[in-house]
């Protein structure tokens, strides 16, 4: 992640640090980090009069569970290194909050906003095809997923490609993750990944003991927090903690700049005066305080890298002031600053358990994909109208009537958002649960990140001895 190692090599790093905590035998510890199979492509597109050759990868990190499950990324910075180290961060986070999927990702080199629609959807369609041919695809065998650069569209091209090659296969539509609702998608995965921050960062400073160390009071109500990229997981983590948290946003980071208003920012007008003027900088209320890395070295209680890997380095660690930071981006925080942040006492919930939203509710999509039937279609009349005979009955007793709306909040039955996101809350919390209890059993682990590398490592480790690969 720095300039002096490669971001997967960093990763290594990290994994023989938690290693060291454990008694997993060496050679088990090697066929965990290494990738199993890596998968570069060359093709052909259209592009106007002329063609152009595409490159792009997917690799397979692990198959101690399939299938494996990893995003596509469209970005120009798109290579093997990085595409193995994010599939290996998908490994260590499937295994940490109990999602059986082994990690994969995939990325093409390109950078999207330079291609219309019909290319980008050519290249997604002839990416897919390879994918395809070299059995890199299918519900049981490596399920994509939107990432950077990528959304719920491109995910339809790749259900759709996928459905002509296997025409009549019963389980197609669990091919790809991430889809619009009407394509089998699932309600709730959009904000998935931010909600899924905004809960991991609430059960973290649910905790007082741990909070005090690191000169907080218990609770997110009132904290100050600043969030650098404002995509989809950015600005959802940012709206959810200001309305469910009553977090307080006193600085956001775009690429056109970083602005900051000590009196709290209005994220939802934020969006809106973005949408209509195309910038964050001149928000009513707030000054514009440099480069999108500015808001980085702001005071501030949480801070929430949510753009880019490699934002926080050995240039600028020293001046960050953050008391917290949850690392909603893909490896925000090289190798080298992590360790300058750490001994300064600054807490950091790492990308592979604070973003695992986006994945925790992939995994619901592809459960309710091979169910074939929506969440909440079964129980949800069911436990309305028991909930209502048991109002009727309280009023019954009582001889006090329930309002209507009262009664609205009281008999509603789960609808699949709800369901989604109750999943999805128990999921963090027990995932957090996990890390600290880790703490507690090595009280010499300084860090969440290790801390955290250590639960996954034993899970993965006891998946392969169970397989009898390792006695």
């Amino acid at each position: 992640m720095s300039g002096k190692i490669s971001f997967f090599k960093s990763v290594e790093d990290y994994v023989d640090k938690a290693a060291s905590y454990t008694d997993i035998p060496k050679g088990l510890i090697e066929q965990i980090k290494a990738c199993n199979l890596v998968l570069q492509i060359r093709f052909p597109v259209r592009v106007g009069n002329d063609y152009e050759v595409i490159e792009a990868y997917r690799v397979q990190h692990s198959h101690h569970r399939l299938p494996t499950k990893g995003g596509i990324r469209y970005a120009e910075t798109v290579d093997q290194d990085e595409v193995m180290a994010l599939a290996a961060l998908m490994s260590y986070k499937c295994a940490l909050v109990d999602v059986p999927f082994g990690g994969a990702k995939g990325g093409i080199r390109i950078n999207p906003a330079k291609y219309t629609v019909e290319q980008l959807q050519n290249i997604t369609r002839r990416y897919t095809t390879e994918l395809i041919k070299k059995n890199f695809i299918g519900p049981g065998i490596d399920v994509p997923a939107p990432d950077y650069g990528t959304g719920p569209r491109e995910m339809a091209w790749i259900l759709d490609t996928y459905q002509a090659f296997r025409h009549g296969e019963i389980d197609s539509i669990g091919c790809v993750t991430g889809k619009p609702v009407t394509q089998n998608g699932i309600r709730g995965r959009a904000e998935a990944t931010g909600r899924g921050v905004y809960y991991g960062i609430r059960e973290c400073m649910s905790h007082e003991e741990d909070m005090v160390k690191i000169g907080l009071t218990k609770g997110m109500a009132g904290k100050t927090m600043v969030v650098q990229g404002l995509g989809n997981v950015g600005s959802n983590t940012a709206l959810i903690s200001q309305k469910e948290g009553d977090a307080k946003i006193i600085g956001i980071a775009e690429r056109e700049g970083s602005i900051h208003d000590p009196n709290g920012i209005d994220v939802e007008q934020l969006l809106a005066f973005r949408k209509s003027t195309g910038s964050i900088i001149g928000f009513p209320g707030s000054k514009h305080i440099g480069d999108a890395s500015a808001a980085l070295e702001l005071e501030c209680d949480i801070l929430v890298p949510a753009a880019l890997e490699n934002q926080i380095t050995l240039d600028n660690a020293d001046r960050i002031k953050a008391k917290l930071i949850a690392e909603a981006a893909n490896g925000p925080i090289t190798a080298d600053a992590d360790e300058i942040l750490v001994k300064k006492g600054i807490m950091i919930l790492p990308d592979f358990y604070i973003n695992a939203g986006g994945v925790t509710v992939s995994y619901f999509e592809w459960l309710k994909n091979l169910s074939h039937h929506r969440f909440g279609r079964l129980e949800n009349r069911f436990q309305h109208n028991a909930y209502n005979a048991i109002v009727n009955k309280v009023e019954e007793m009582t001889g006090k009537k329930v309002s209507e709306r009262e009664r609205e909040f009281l008999t509603r039955g789960g609808t699949e958002v709800d369901l989604v996101n109750s999943g999805l809350e128990d999921t963090m919390i027990t995932a957090y649960q996990q890390i600290r209890e880790t703490f507690k059993q090595h009280p010499d682990i300084k860090d969440v990140r290790t801390a955290a590398f250590v639960c996954s490592l034993k899970k993965i480790a006891s998946d392969y001895v169970s397989m009898g690969i390792f006695p």
